[in-house]
């Protein structure tokens, strides 16, 4: 039975829950569409091309291939970060039935476009199969040389912290002020839901 008119629809509501894992979709497939294009272009245009400085030297463009973690961590353990990556998809995957939080969509979106960015790499691209090399491309002083997918992956990092800190659970619910218990989230009009 449909609810009454004006009445603000539930979490549960299945038309919120699309919208929301709709969004993190859309993140996702952004995500990893600007970096496969964007290592794309660098493979094609930056092994025969000097590293281009940009903003006085505060943005180098510059081509590299990094076997490990960030900050090429880990470089003999290439098989061991596929896996990881490829649990990561899985549980976002598997969080998404109950998402229905925006701020939660975005975020995990974030995520799975970064980490699936990276897994594409390190099945597709040399030296083989489940071992490639990702792509790096991106520097700035100081800092290891990275790509799209990783700065999403640290993105998400962040807003994790920030969500989390807030109270926001994937739910769309809060934590109560001193105590566990969520509102309940038929008492929250979907404008207030984050």
């Amino acid at each position: 039975m449909p609810a009454p008119p004006g009445t603000p629809p539930t979490a549960g509501d299945p038309p919120a829950r699309r919208r929301r894992v709709g969004l993190l979709f859309g993140v996702a497939v952004f995500v990893l569409a600007a970096d496969i294009i964007s290592k794309a272009i660098v493979v094609a245009k930056m092994p025969t091309h000097e590293p281009i400085r940009l903003l006085g030297g505060f943005l180098t463009i510059t081509y590299t291939r990094n076997g490990g973690a960030a900050f090429s961590i880990g470089t003999s353990m290439t098989i061991v970060f596929t896996l990881i990556a490829a649990g990561v998809i899985v549980y976002i995957l598997r969080a998404a039935r109950n998402l229905r939080s925006i701020a939660w969509a975005i975020t995990l979106g974030l995520l799975l476009g970064g980490a699936t960015g990276n897994l594409v790499d390190r099945i597709f691209r040399a030296p083989g199969p489940f071992q490639g090399h990702v792509v790096d491309w991106i520097e700035l002083p100081h800092w290891p040389v990275f790509n799209l997918a990783d700065s999403a992956i640290v993105c998400a990092g962040v807003l994790v912290v920030l969500i989390t800190m807030r109270g926001i659970r994937m739910d769309g619910t809060r934590a109560a002020e001193g105590g566990d218990s969520p509102e309940e989230p038929s008492q929250l009009p979907e404008s207030q839901r984050q």
